[in-house]
């Protein structure tokens, strides 16, 4: 019996790094109770959900039965269905109280990414204190998002306990006082919950790999600060010793056996388990099934996949290079190496002669372990939510209350209290980058893909908010105007060659197409089809690779390159360009033709 399922608490969570399994194991251990007997919810908080995917069907903002799985139901909580009911909540009594036009401005108030979030969190704690699930069902588990996300979830209850002894009556941005009230009791009862360690139990996943070693010691002290001490580690994907014949399978091994021996040592005092990798990919009730099964891989006559599948690199390095200057974003699914490829563009426009700004808005990237010494030419930031909340206080205070007096003072640094002002505050410093790539290039990599829209809505919603208020003839350039243009902005979107992967990104590129952005191109990381292996289990996975390798090229991407997985840590300048020089580009049509793309 894996050790973080033996006798399980109500309450389980998975959280942890992006694209580390996460998902992969919350299903697997909704599988493995539900066919014990037991009566099981499985929940996903993640914005960028992909349970649905997982088990082959539509679940949704509302619980679904599971094909094949007797006493397990599903639930994704959709952010956008929990902000529009949590709106229509709110507003709702206020329509028979107040004149249109005061109804107008409080639906306004309430149409940003924070309210999002909140409404996403409110739905998340009803879960947890709803006293009618109690005889529904026996387990709840939480598919969280990842890291940085799940830090920010539970540690709202405190902020708006904060904030709300500070101004009690309430935060324009989340609704009147009332509502505030009423979220204020099951929040401060959620928090309760998650610390009882007979209730709730929390299950950090990584993978054998530093960066995502060093985000689960970092999710492991927070929660512990935060008084959840009921904690299990579960590392996920490990090159089995069987394959180390194989040169590229041995390197890879010993990478990940040198990152294991060097993990934190309160890291890995905790309850411990660890899950080989599989030669597939965990789609379908049956993977799900196998997923924790510990024997070994039945892997049965793979085809023998030839490097030279893959056609020689085009020039799509220097077309991106082209302008001279401009924003250039990486986004994608969690863990699929965006860091990383962000890192190699950077390094590899300064060895073309170029000034640039690297930066990350992803609160787990680590870019210091891809670039641990200064490169002249280079420079290296990280949009910390916190710094810039900071940031963006002092200069409310400096401008808006240089000419108020000691109350109305008083009354705006209560204001910047809410937690509202850190959406202002990260969406302040998205558009100084913005702004800054008119001089130069400035490379973004974002948070994963959920997060990633989330800051977009803000965007949009500033542009939508400026385009309606601005004096007739006044010229107002938006952020969202420069994300839009394709001669000043290029955006990649980075995926692994799996299937969940590809359907997350395709409906990101949906996504960016609604709202006005045309994606750059794809980048296929890690690839094994691209690689050289005689492993057996590598070269499976190089087999069902080619299958989504294909479908990107036929129907996603008009740009496509390939990058394969790499013998050495790609860490520092050198190893960086040589990642992107091995990037190969399979033959595309001229145009790949958009697609509707369905998450079940």
């Amino acid at each position: 019996m894996l050790h973080f399922l033996a006798n399980p608490p109500r309450f389980l969570f998975f959280t942890g790094k992006g694209g580390v399994g996460k998902t992969s194991l919350a299903c697997a251990a909704a599988v493995s109770l539900a066919d014990n007997g037991r009566r099981v919810l499985l929940v996903s908080t993640d914005p960028a959900s992909n349970v649905g995917q997982v088990f082959g069907c539509t679940i949704g903002n509302r619980i679904t039965a599971i094909p094949g799985v007797p006493s397990l139901g599903a639930l994704e909580i959709d952010p956008q269905a929990a902000a529009q009911d949590y709106r229509e909540r709110t507003v709702a009594p206020l329509r028979v109280q107040l004149a249109p036009e005061a109804v107008r401005r409080v639906e306004e108030q309430l149409s940003g990414a924070c309210t999002i979030e909140v409404a996403a969190f409110d739905e998340f704690t009803a879960l947890l204190t709803d006293p009618t699930l109690d005889a529904r069902y026996d387990h709840v588990i939480f598919d969280t998002a990842p890291t940085g996300h799940t830090i920010r979830l539970l540690q709202l209850p405190g902020a708006w306990d904060e904030f709300l002894d500070i101004r009690p009556e309430g935060a324009s941005c989340v609704g009147p006082p009332g509502t505030l009230g009423r979220q204020h009791t099951q929040y401060g009862e959620a928090v309760r919950v998650l610390a009882d360690g007979n209730r709730t139990r929390l299950v950090l996943v990584s993978r054998p790999q530093p960066s995502a070693l060093a985000e689960a010691e970092r999710t492991r002290g927070e929660l512990a600060a935060l008084g959840l001490m009921n904690q299990y580690l579960v590392i996920n994907g490990y090159m089995p010793e069987t394959e180390g014949a194989d040169p590229l399978a041995a390197s890879v091994r010993h990478r990940e056996q040198s990152a294991l021996a060097s993990t934190d040592l309160s890291l890995a005092a905790l309850p411990q388990d660890q899950i080989a990798l599989k030669p597939y990919n965990i789609v379908g009730t049956d993977a799900v099934r196998r997923f924790l099964d510990d024997a070994p891989a039945d892997i049965t006559s793979p085809v023998r996949v030839q490097p030279a599948t893959l056609a020689a690199s085009d020039p799509w390095l220097d077309e991106l290079a082209a302008p001279g200057k401009g924003l250039i974003i990486l986004t994608g699914k969690g863990g699929v190496g965006k860091t990383t490829l962000a890192a190699a563009v950077a390094v590899e426009l300064v060895a073309r002669g170029h000034h640039v700004h690297l930066t990350t808005t992803d609160p787990a990237a680590h870019l210091h372990h891809a670039l641990p010494a200064a490169l002249p030419g280079l420079t290296v930031t990280r949009v910390d939510p916190r710094t810039e909340t900071e940031r963006y206080r002092a200069e409310a205070l400096a401008t808006r209350g240089r000419n108020l007096d000691a109350a109305g003072r008083a009354r705006l640094e209560e204001d910047l209290r809410s937690p509202c002002s850190d959406e202002l505050a990260v969406f302040q410093a998205f558009s100084r980058l913005i702004r800054e790539s008119a001089q130069h290039f400035v490379v973004m990599d974002t948070a994963p893909t959920g997060h990633t829209l989330l800051l977009l809505e803000t965007t949009e919603h500033y542009h939508d908010w400026a385009q309606r208020y601005v004096k007739t003839g006044l010229h107002v350039r938006t952020p969202m105007m420069q994300l839009r243009d394709p001669a000043q902005t290029r955006l990649l979107i980075v995926t692994l060659a799996e299937t969940t992967p590809v359907l997350e990104a395709a409906e990101l590129q949906a996504d960016l197409r609604r709202a006005g952005i045309e994606p750059f191109g794809w980048l296929v990381n890690n690839s094994v089809a691209a690689a050289e292996t005689q492993s057996v289990l590598l070269r499976k996975r190089a087999e069902q690779e080619l299958t989504q390798i294909a479908l990107i090229r036929t129907r996603h991407a008009q740009r496509l390159a390939v990058i394969p997985l790499q013998p050495r840590d790609p860490v520092g300048a050198e190893r960086l360009r040589d990642l992107l020089a091995s990037a190969a580009r399979p033959g595309l049509p001229h145009k790949a033709e958009p697609v509707a793309v369905s998450p079940g």
